[in-house]
């Protein structure tokens, strides 16, 4: 019989950090009046609140930590959701769509209460990169598609992001939003208008 490994230490504290985040996250995410203390998220993760102190020094330091650690999921999942389509108009209906299915699921409402309760200079930063990364592969599928402003475009479509997400937090369903937004986009993401025309 194979003999089972325990976790290293490197692995045990890295599971610990993971699990002590998740639950900030689900704290966040159930719409709480306040930030979670460092008590009430260890006790979410089933964590004595002391061990808490070993990985963050207070609980600015645990809301930066959780920027730092959901902006990048948000970008890896409209990339993926991208990387997916067949073609540059697929892609950019791809970009919409997935950003809308993050706001549907809560996400949105995690980085709006992300971006009431933690230091702004964490936020900025972090709110700045995850623009970039996703701005970039919208970009590039603009140009693809044949774009003669792709910046100017992709902020065009980002603006009908913003304005769909609206919608869904005032209670549209994610299905009609989606549905918003291909009728919107999709004469122009047709291969007959590729090139602005």
């Amino acid at each position: 019989m194979p003999r089972i490994q325990a976790p290293t230490v490197v692995e045990h504290r890295a599971a610990q950090r993971a699990a002590l985040l998740d639950a900030a996250r689900a704290l966040l995410a159930e719409g709480a009046e306040r930030p979670p203390s460092l008590a009430d998220v260890a006790r979410r993760a089933g964590l004595a609140r002391s061990s808490v102190y070993s990985y963050f020094k207070s609980r600015d330091d645990l809301l930066d930590a959780l920027i730092v650690d959901t902006f990048p999921r948000w970008s890896a999942f409209v990339r993926s959701r991208m990387d997916r389509a067949a073609t540059p108009g697929e892609r950019i209906l791809a970009y919409v769509d997935a950003n809308l299915r993050l706001v549907a699921r809560g996400d949105h409402a995690l980085a709006r209460a992300l971006a009431s309760t933690s230091r702004s200079d964490t936020l900025a930063r972090s709110s700045r990169l995850l623009h970039d990364e996703l701005a970039a592969p919208l970009r590039a599928a603009l140009r693809e598609h044949g774009s003669s402003d792709p910046e100017r475009m992709a902020e065009l479509v980002q603006s009908t992001v913003y304005t769909l997400t609206r919608m869904i937090e005032d209670g549209l369903a994610e299905r009609e939003a989606r549905r918003l937004g291909h009728e919107l986009l999709t004469p122009y993401l047709r291969p007959t208008g590729a090139g602005g025309s």
